[in-house]
């Protein structure tokens, strides 16, 4: 396990139990007491966690893990998954992209993915909030970035035009709730993007499936495509066929 990799699984036991003693999350993620006493030493200077004596408890606030920490989660999932979706984008279109670390992958795919028969350059025009994708981008010839305005968030880089296909990463969807996010301003430009695209693709690695966070971004039935991983079974993913969807394993 990296060192992000564990991290992130300190703020997700922190989020799920409100507090944290060293000897049990030692155990639990198999390092030593030393390791994950420095761990918390460095969450707690980023203001991610509040130290107590032997352990550690949360900030009163719902997990929204900063992306560097999300990055090592699933990651070979989010690679094919943006591998897909890539795959979905034909030359000419003008493609919204959130942030978060899925969309990250589908970026990278898509400055990955070549178009030497193309008359016209640059092939995609990209729309993003997100400030990462926007930097990664940005050299690459073949595609046109348009970045959003707004006030930059820590935890996604993202700030807060009519599009032909938005590729948005949710934090959770399930049947009854759609697709929903941690953070509420993220919600509102996620369904304002949304609202604009003649596609919507949402991505979301299978353990997002079946779960639901706090704000709601949009109805199933304003999803075109869900791409997931191939981890997603049938029972999890035919409710989402019974309603229209289209569902993608990569």
């Amino acid at each position: 396990m990296s060192k992000y990799e564990r991290l992130g699984a300190i703020l997700e036991l922190l989020g799920r139990d409100g507090s944290l003693d060293v000897d049990v999350a030692a155990a639990e993620l198999h390092v030593s007491a030393a390791t994950i006493r420095r761990d918390l030493d460095l969450l707690s200077k980023q203001q991610l966690l509040t130290r107590t004596h032997g352990g550690a408890v949360s900030n009163n606030a719902a997990y929204d893990l900063p992306l560097r920490y999300k990055a090592a989660r699933h990651a070979s999932e989010k690679q094919r998954i943006g591998k897909a979706v890539a795959e979905m984008i034909a030359a000419g279109t003008i493609v919204g992209l959130n942030g978060g670390t899925t969309t990250t992958e589908v970026a990278r795919a898509l400055a990955l993915r070549g178009d030497p028969q193309l008359a016209y350059h640059p092939s995609i025009t990209v729309v993003t909030n997100s400030l990462n994708i926007a930097t990664e981008l940005a050299v690459r010839a073949h595609l046109k970035i348009v970045v959003t305005g707004g006030v930059a968030r820590p935890q996604s880089y993202e700030l807060v035009g009519p599009l032909d296909v938005a590729v948005l990463g949710v934090d959770a969807i399930d049947l009854a709730g759609g697709a929903t996010t941690h953070e509420e301003s993220e919600a509102a430009i996620n369904r304002l993007m949304a609202s604009r695209a003649s596609k919507v693709i949402v991505v979301a690695d299978s353990s997002k499936i079946g779960h639901r966070a706090f704000a709601r971004l949009f109805p199933l039935e304003s999803i075109d495509v869900l791409v997931t991983d191939i981890d997603a079974s049938d029972d999890a993913v035919r409710g989402y066929l019974e309603a229209g969807l289209e569902v993608v394993r990569a």
